[in-house]
């Protein structure tokens, strides 16, 4: 079964995750939830080496 990325993105917006770790084989699963997320601009990556990408949380404040 899929991850459920909604969550996981409302966990790390709530401080329950610190981070998420996006693989290349699981990008395009989790852009199409984030591409819909309502706060998709306070979900916030970084990209790794071997095209891992690491997702925050950073609060539009915090800029």
């Amino acid at each position: 079964m899929a991850p459920d990325y909604v969550q996981m993105m409302d966990d790390l917006r709530a401080g329950k995750l610190d981070e998420i770790e996006i693989t290349p084989e699981t990008f395009l699963a989790f852009r199409s939830a984030w591409t819909n997320y309502p706060a998709r601009k306070e979900i916030v990556g970084s990209a790794k080496r071997e095209g891992i990408i690491i997702y925050h949380y950073q609060s539009a404040t915090d800029e």
